[in-house]
């Protein structure tokens, strides 16, 4: 894959795909299918930069799974690959991975 460095307060992710089942097992058609609002961050900018020239950073980083706003974004295709930039303040929640933890619970 190409290198994306995003600039400023921006970030690039890659959506995660949904289930293509309901719960009770019913296949959801193509058609039918919102676009998922979960991705994961592939690249991030350095940050906002302040009117003294001073940075602020970024709060989330690469690897971070994250929630996002439905119209949120600009959809740009690199490498055969769908991804999405936007930015921070576009994103709602970093999703924290609980899983390890209830199981050894």
């Amino acid at each position: 894959m190409t290198n994306i460095k995003p600039l400023y307060d921006r970030v690039v992710l890659k959506r995660l795909e949904e289930d293509e089942r309901t719960a009770s097992g019913i296949i959801i058609p193509d058609t039918a299918k919102e676009k998922p609002q979960r991705g994961i961050i592939i690249a991030v900018g350095e940050g906002t930069r302040r009117e003294d020239g001073s940075i602020i950073a970024l709060t989330v980083q690469v690897g971070d799974m994250v929630l996002f706003g439905k119209w949120s974004g600009t959809e740009i295709k690199l490498d055969g690959q769908e991804l999405l930039v936007m930015k921070e303040s576009d994103i709602i929640a970093i999703v924290e991975n609980k899983i390890a933890d209830k199981k050894a619970a």
